[in-house]
């Protein structure tokens, strides 16, 4: 799937917002995170992150939950969205690990040049998916066979943008964070009944879901 990204909530919550992030975004692509030049591919990234901290369990935990919320650490060696300080207080409990565990974690974070770089430079923005009732949207989720395929949004949005229906938001999960990814496209308007058996029969579709 062209674009990995991830929807989760923040710790706590913004009103009826919540974050979606993407690992693995490509910045030509439509995505929800940000992750700017760090000169390697990213499709072996996360593998090579978690391998940083394999001799403790307990700070992955905390590296995966940064790379989820899309959460970055700023010099001071805060845990920052946008300029909005995330207590590491609040961080240790929503992962249940001790608030010394975070500080460590963001220590080696600032220690080392190319985690550094990658913490610095990951940022997320609101996703629509939550707003959708509100705003009178509608939500596509597709759930695929295999999300790793290529061409699967361009496919799925190609045939929406072929009815003349304007796309609002394209969301997909991250492979490495979900058992089951789904790619989510929030829409303007409702989709008709051809369009939506048209995605049905796409090969690489398990499942369509409106709301």
């Amino acid at each position: 799937m062209p674009i990995h990204s991830g929807p989760t909530s923040l710790v706590g919550s913004v009103g009826s917002l919540w974050l979606a992030t993407n690992l693995r975004a490509q910045l030509v692509d439509t995505s929800t995170i940000t992750l700017k030049a760090l000169g390697r591919p990213v499709s072996g990234m996360f593998d090579e992150i978690m391998e940083k901290f394999e001799d403790s369990p307990s700070q992955q935990r905390v590296i995966r939950l940064l790379l989820e919320r899309g959460f970055s650490v700023n010099d001071e060696g805060r845990v920052v969205s946008g300029g909005i300080e995330i207590p590491n207080t609040g961080i240790a409990r929503e992962i249940d690990v001790d608030r010394r565990v975070v500080d460590a974690t963001t220590d080696a974070i600032l220690a080392d040049t190319q985690l550094r770089r990658i913490f610095q430079n990951i940022s997320a923005i609101p996703s629509l998916m939550d707003l959708a009732p509100v705003l009178d949207l509608t939500v596509l989720t597709v759930t695929v066979g295999d999300a790793e395929d290529t061409g699967i949004v361009a496919a799925v949005t190609n045939a929406i943008a072929d009815h003349d229906i304007a796309i609002r938001q394209v969301i997909s999960d991250d492979p490495e964070f979900s058992d089951a990814p789904k790619l989510y496209v929030i829409t303007g308007q409702q989709l008709p009944g051809e369009l939506i058996n048209e995605i049905q029969t796409m090969p690489f579709v398990r499942k369509i879901e409106l709301r």
